[in-house]
């Protein structure tokens, strides 16, 4: 019997979560997940509110009662005072990896200068790699496009599920 891979994903959004528009960040998380892999996973998603406590408990409901290996957020990583999304993250996390948000600007400042604005961030609890990205569908798709190459490998050193990749469309890398 096949284990099937869980990935949460959540959108940081009083708007989305008020429903005064639709979430279409967290969707582009998803469908970048499905062109990146062939792996059968499912996804486990929820919109959340501005709030850092809802965050907190929202990643640690992903991580330690859904046993994602992967958790995706998507929103509240800007300068603005209800953007706490790598506090929150940074709060529930055994170990941070500076690496991911630091390669995550660098390379959207390839687009616009305001990427020193964004403060995503990585992190590890437990079996679970936790990303921040922006909001922004196409900043979703440039950060992931940058930083998933070193996911797979990731989850794989911390004894999370084997990530198997499109490699049409993302090279993982994986050391020999």
């Amino acid at each position: 019997m096949s284990v099937v891979i869980k990935i949460g994903i959540i959108t940081v959004s009083d708007r989305s979560y008020a429903g005064v528009y639709e979430d279409i960040s967290g969707k582009e998380v998803i469908n970048t997940l499905n062109d990146y892999l062939v792996s059968e996973w499912e996804d486990v998603y929820k919109i959340v509110p501005d709030e850092q406590e809802v965050i907190k408990k929202t990643i640690i409901d992903m991580v330690d009662n859904e046993k994602c290996c992967l958790v995706v957020t998507t929103g509240g990583t800007g300068p603005a005072k209800r953007d706490v999304t790598p506090e929150a993250t940074e709060a529930v996390c055994d170990r941070m990896m500076p690496g991911f948000g630091e390669l995550m600007r660098a390379e959207s400042l390839k687009f616009v200068p305001t990427a020193i604005l964004s403060r995503q961030t990585a992190g590890l609890r437990r079996n679970s790699l936790i990303i921040n990205l922006p909001g922004k569908p196409k900043s979703i798709r440039e950060c992931l496009d940058a930083v998933f190459p070193a996911v797979p490998y990731c989850i794989d050193i911390i004894n999370g599920p084997y990530l198997v990749c499109n490699k049409e469309v993302i090279k993982p890398f994986r050391p020999k």
